[in-house]
């Protein structure tokens, strides 16, 4: 998955390079109140361009959690991609060392990412491989979703080159 950064630098997030079929997930039998929410929140992506309809031969199963505060999360179940998916061994950060670091610091800064990974552009070609199906359809990423391995080494990458050393 090559990645433009706003200095026109690519990164690549190896992913499968062979064609596995980690095979035809389909859609499980949820509740009507169930439906309703996964309807919804795929109307909310599609319409803000963070899916889009698909062929793909892949499909990942959809699975929604219940939060602490009784809202229903959307996920998509990437376990089975993960598992023949190339690791990205970038380092990530240790949260004894920002620890160390911040004993040291004069000021602090927080910073929010909402919605960081959805900031972050899948390559056409790697789209596919995102795909799940719900009772409205197939439906694949065109940016980055959490649960795919290499999500967390490729957006620690982007915010390392924004923050620099």
């Amino acid at each position: 998955m090559p990645i433009t950064t706003s200095h026109g630098k690519q990164h690549q997030c190896r992913e499968c390079y062979q064609h596995f079929n980690v095979g035809n997930e389909l859609f499980k039998h949820l509740r009507n109140k169930y439906r309703e929410i996964l309807r919804k929140e795929t109307e909310k992506l599609l319409k803000n361009g963070i899916i889009e309809h698909s062929t793909s031969p892949w499909s990942s199963p959809v699975v929604l959690v219940k939060k602490k505060d009784g809202t229903t999360r959307f996920c998509v179940d990437y376990c089975r991609l993960n598992q023949i998916t190339t690791k990205d061994a970038f380092p990530l950060p240790r949260i004894d060392d920002i620890y160390e670091q911040l004993t040291k610091a004069t000021y602090l800064t927080k910073f929010d990412f909402k919605a960081g990974y959805f900031q972050v552009p899948l390559n056409k070609a790697d789209r596919p491989k995102t795909a799940f199906s719900t009772r409205d359809g197939h439906f694949q990423f065109k940016v980055l979703p959490q649960g795919l391995t290499n999500g967390p080494p490729t957006f620690q990458r982007i915010v390392n080159q924004i923050l620099g050393p």
